[in-house]
C-alpha cells in the first residue's frame, strides 16, 4: 500500500541528513512506485535559496550518492520546493501558509502534511509550537505529522519537559520519534524469526538461553562531530536510543495483533521490566572506556582527545559495555551484555544468543556452543551455530554453521531504513517509531549510568583498533563468559 497524497515539509532542508538520507530516500521510494501518486517536498532552512537552487543541490547529491540519472532523477525533482525563513522566528512561519496552500492545491494533498524536523535538537520544542501558532499542527484539513529525530532529550529530566513542550501542540498519534536502526529489514525479522517459527520460540526464554550478546560496534571515530560527540558520548548516542530499542525487539512478548500500539505496547512493557541499575550494579556490571592513538597498517589513527572538536582533559566515553538483567517470567537470571564503541576493529551491529550447553556429561565435554547470530549490519543475515560429529573414530564434535544472507535472496527489493520508517509514516504506520512510555523508561534505566558519569565515573584507555578495554574481558570473564570477535561479514555461502 502506498501513502495518500501528501507534502513532506523537510525543516533543516540545507544540511548533511537532507542531502544524504532523507532526499536519496525519497527519490528511491519513487523510483520503486512507492511514493504518492502526487506528493511534493518543501525544504525549508535559514539559507537563502530558490526553488531551482535547492533542486540543483538535491540533483547533484543524488547523482553523487545514487548514481541517479535520466528522466526518472528529473521527474522526481521537478517536486522539489524551497522556503527560506527563520526556524526560531514563529512570525517566519507566515510564509509557509501560502506556499503550503499551493502545494496542497497543485498535488491534491487534502492537506496532508507531514513534518521532518533535520535540525539541531534545541528547535525540536521550537517548531511544533511555531507551526501551532499559524494553525499549522491541526488536522480540520488533512492529517499532521510531524518526524523528529533522535536524540530526544539529553537526559531523564528533559527528555520529560521535551515531551511535556512538544504534546502542548501535537498528540502522541501525531508524533514520530525515528529511530533509523528500527527500520533495518533484520530488526524486524526478529519478530518474525521468533513469533512465527516453531523451532526458536519455544526455546526463547530462561530455560534454554544462557545469556544475550549485543554489540553495536564502529570502525570509525568521530571524525569531524568531536564537538557534538564530546557532549553526547557513547552511552547517549549508541546506547540509549539504538541498542535498547533492540534488546526491547530480543525480549519482548508476543503481540496480540500486529499494529502499532500492540507491537509497542510490548516494547514498552520489557524496557518497564529492566532491571533498575544500583550504585553497585554501575560499579561492578559497566566499563566506559575512550580510545587512544594507535598505528593499525602503517596508518596513525589519533586517539579521541586529539580528535577536532575534544577538549584535551576531556573524559566524555567512545566505548560503553553493561551487564544488565530484566525482571520477568522469560527472563529472569538471564544476563544480557550489551557493548558498543568506537574505533573498534571493524563496523558491525549484532545479537547473539547464547544457548545452553548440553547436560549430557560425555557429549558437553566437546560439544562446541550453541549460537544464534543476528547480523543486523553490514551484510544482513542470520546464522545458527551447532555441534556435528568431526569425520573419523570417537564422537568428537566440530561447531558447523547454517547461514542465510539476505544478499542471496534472488530479487532483494530492501527498503534502507529511512526509506522504510519515511514510506511508514507517510502511511500512519507508527509501529517502528518510539512511543513516549518507552523514552521515558530508556532514559529511567539510562540515569544512574549518567549520573556516573557526571561524578567523573572512571574512563578506562583502549588502543584503536581494539575490541575495547580489558576491563571490559575481565567483566565477561568474572561470570565465565568471552565476548564474541565478529568479522566485517556473515559468512558467504560457497
Amino acid at each position: 500500500m502506498n501513502a495518500e497524497n501528501n507534502c513532506i515539509v523537510i525543516f533543516g532542508a540545507s544540511g548533511d541528513l537532507t542531502h544524504r538520507k532523507l532526499i536519496p530516500a525519497l527519490y528511491n521510494l519513487y523510483k520503486i512506485g512507492r511514493l504518492a501518486e502526487n506528493f511534493s517536498v518543501l525544504g525549508v532552512a535559514r539559507t537563502s535559496l530558490t526553488d531551482q537552487d535547492f533542486r540543483t543541490k538535491m540533483r547533484d547529491a543524488l547523482i553523487q550518492h545514487e548514481g541517479a540519472n535520466g528522466e526518472t532523477l528529473e521527474q522526481f525533482c521537478s517536486h522539489l520546493y524551497y522556503q527560506a525563513l527563520n526556524t526560531s522566528d514563529a512570525d517566519e512561519y507566515g510564509k509557509l501558509l501560502p506556499r503550503l496552500d499551493e502545494l496542497h492545491d497543485k498535488y491534491k494533498t487534502c492537506g496532508n502534511t507531514l513534518y521532518y524536523l533535520s535540525t539541531p535538537p534545541s528547535l525540536y520544542g521550537v517548531i511544533p509550537e511555531c507551526l501551532a501558532a499559524h494553525g499549522l499542527n491541526t488536522e480540520e484539513y488533512g492529517w499532521k505529522r510531524i518526524i523528529v529525530e533522535k536524540p530526544f532529550g539529553y537526559d531523564m529530566k528533559t527528555a520529560k519537559a521535551l515531551d511535556i513542550q512538544i504534546h502542548r501542540f501535537f498528540e502522541e498519534h501525531q508524533i514520530y520519534r525515528i529511530d533509523h536502526y528500527l527500520g533495518k529489514e533484520t530488526v524486524q525479522n526478529l519478530l518474525v524469526l521468533r513469533f512465527s517459527n516453531g523451532l526458536f520460540e519455544p526455546l526463547w526464554n530462561r530455560n534454554f538461553i544462557d545469556y544475550i550478546e549485543i554489540t553495536g560496534a564502529e570502525a570509525l571515530g568521530v571524525e569531524e562531530r568531536g564537538g557534538y560527540y564530546d557532549g553526547s558520548g557513547a552511552v547517549r548516542d549508541m546506547f540509549q536510543n539504538h541498542l535498547l530499542q533492540v534488546l526491547a525487539m530480543v525480549a519482548m512478548e508476543p503481540p496480540a495483533i500486529i499494529n502499532a500500539d500492540s507491537m509497542r505496547d510490548e516494547v514498552a512493557k520489557v524496557l518497564h521490566c529492566l532491571h533498575p541499575l544500583t550504585a553497585e550494579d554501575v560499579k561492578h556490571n559497566l566499563v566506559l572506556g575512550q580510545y587512544s592513538a594507535a598505528d593499525i597498517d602503517g596508518v596513525n589513527l589519533k586517539g579521541y582527545l586529539q580528535e577536532k572538536g575534544v577538549p584535551p582533559d576531556s573524559n566524555t566515553e567512545t566505548y560503553m559495555a553493561l551487564r544488565c538483567e530484566i525482571d520477568n517470567w522469560r527472563w529472569a537470571g538471564v544476563p544480557f551484555y550489551v557493548r558498543t564503541g568506537k574505533r573498534l576493529p571493524t563496523r558491525v551491529t549484532e545479537v547473539v544468543i547464547h544457548f545452553k550447553t548440553t547436560p549430557h556429561p560425555v557429549f558437553s565435554q566437546s560439544a562446541p556452543e550453541n549460537k544464534l547470530i543476528i547480523r543486523i549490519q553490514p551484510d544482513e543475515g542470520i546464522s545458527m551455530r551447532f555441534g556435528l560429529k568431526k569425520p573419523g573414530a570417537g564422537f568428537e564434535a566440530k561447531e558447523v554453521s547454517m547461514d542465510f544472507r539476505y544478499a542471496d535472496l534472488a530479487s532483494p527489493t530492501l527498503l534502507t531504513a529511512y526509506e522504510r520508517l519515511l514510506l511508514d509514516a507517510m502511511k500512519g504506520d507508527a509501529t517502528l517509531f518510539a512511543r513516549t512510555d518507552a523514552v521515558h523508561a530508556c532514559w529511567k534505566f539510562v540515569q544512574p549510568i549518567l549520573d556516573y558519569k557526571a561524578a567523573q565515573g572512571r574512563v578506562y584507555e583502549y588502543e584503536a583498533g581494539s575490541w575495547g578495554p580489558t576491563e571490559a574481558d575481565k567483566l565477561m570473564a568474572k561470570h565465565g563468559k568471552v565476548w564474541r570477535k565478529p568479522s566485517g561479514a556473515m559468512k558467504k555461502k560457497v
